[in-house]
């Protein structure tokens, strides 16, 4: 991975079609490397959770092309690879990995930025709604599953950086874990050094965290089980 962060981190400083197009065949290298990681990674995935079964780097991979029609920046390419396993919606076989609603196993590289995220980002108005019901009612499931000690060598609360100010209406105000319901995403992550992801054993360090965060992926999911289906936001 040293290469690919390498790359990447000369990317972010001359994020130019230009500069891309000299360093295409960089580009190309480091985009095998992350594929070939990709499959390693996916295999030992499956071992752990058999629903990402079938599932190939194409469709968790990002393309690295921005699209910059409607934002303010414009910088034309992404300056971070990642990769998101994720199932597809019940009888959707063609809804997993990048296009998932599901909570899956995200691992970011970036320099000085890498990380691994689990859980559901981004729900709709009615999957945040349903989450939201389901973290309320069975809020004990929840607890034992962040007291675990697996959860605990990777992982804390729910991330923070999408919050709504007092609790959702329809919910007391004094339940004990309101702040939860006050999340717009149920995700949860954890930081990876650039040393942690050039390390040889990166993929056995990735496959470890995501066992550990199975059993959260898979409260959350339930919900999709529970609930019937939903239309995902526009990302």
């Amino acid at each position: 991975m040293e290469d690919i962060l390498s790359y990447l981190s000369e990317l972010s400083v001359n994020n130019n079609r230009e500069w891309f197009e000299a360093n295409r065949l960089r580009y190309e290298a480091c985009r095998k490397r992350f594929i070939e990681f990709s499959e390693e990674y996916l295999r030992g995935l499956v071992l752990t959770d058999s629903q990402l079964t079938g599932l190939k780097p194409k469709d968790c991979i990002w393309r690295i092309y921005r699209d910059v029609r409607f934002s303010k920046d414009k910088r034309p390419y992404k300056d971070w690879f990642g990769v998101f396993p994720a199932a597809a919606a019940p009888g959707k076989p063609n809804t997993g990995g990048k296009k998932s609603m599901r909570g899956g196993y995200y691992i970011h590289i970036q320099p000085g930025n890498c990380m691994f995220a689990g859980g559901i980002w981004n729900p709709s108005t009615d999957l945040l709604k349903a989450l939201r019901q389901e973290v309320y009612a069975n809020y004990e499931e929840v607890e034992e599953i962040m007291s675990s000690k697996s959860w605990k060598r990777y992982f804390d609360d729910f991330d923070t950086q999408w919050m709504l100010k007092k609790g959702p209406a329809g919910f007391p105000q004094d339940f004990v874990h309101i702040d939860w319901l006050k999340r717009k995403s149920f995700t949860f992550s954890t930081r990876l050094t650039d040393k942690q992801v050039c390390d040889k054993d990166f993929v056995s360090l990735a496959l470890d965290i995501a066992k550990a965060a199975k059993p959260m992926n898979d409260f959350l999911n339930y919900t999709f089980e529970e609930y019937g289906e939903f239309k995902p936001n526009e990302r």
